[in-house]
């Protein structure tokens, strides 16, 4: 059975930082892409980062790029995710996801989600 649990959001200061986790299990988890996508309130899915921890392959939508940090750790079969300088924009439901063999940035393309964990930038 196919896992992905995310945890490590939070509320936090614009400027600030938090680093999300995603534990999987159920597949192996070197053999996969795996990606963070977000959901702000009211709009669509944006994809954030993509990795591929077998070979350490890593994407960033412009948005966040040289403020977050996508990493693996296939002893651990986790994801994470480490977000610096945190901006009120980055508020939103953050999703891991997963798929096999060729990389995407269309989530609808995914083939396993987790839950989310929710990031909330404020003052």
């Amino acid at each position: 059975q196919v896992q992905l649990v995310e945890s490590g959001g939070g509320l936090v200061q614009p400027g600030g930082s938090l680093r999300l986790s995603c534990a999987a299990s159920g597949f192996t988890f070197s053999s996969y892409w795996m990606y963070w996508v977000r959901q702000a309130p009211g709009k669509g899915f944006e994809w954030v980062s993509a990795i591929k921890t077998a070979g350490d392959s890593t994407y960033y939508a412009d948005s966040v790029k040289g403020r977050f940090t996508v990493s693996g750790d296939n002893a651990k079969n986790t994801l994470y995710l480490q977000m610096n300088s945190l901006k009120p924009e980055d508020t939103a439901i953050y999703y891991c996801a997963a798929k096999y063999y060729q990389p995407s940035r269309d989530p609808g393309e995914y083939d396993y989600w987790g839950q989310g964990t929710q990031v909330t930038v404020s003052s």
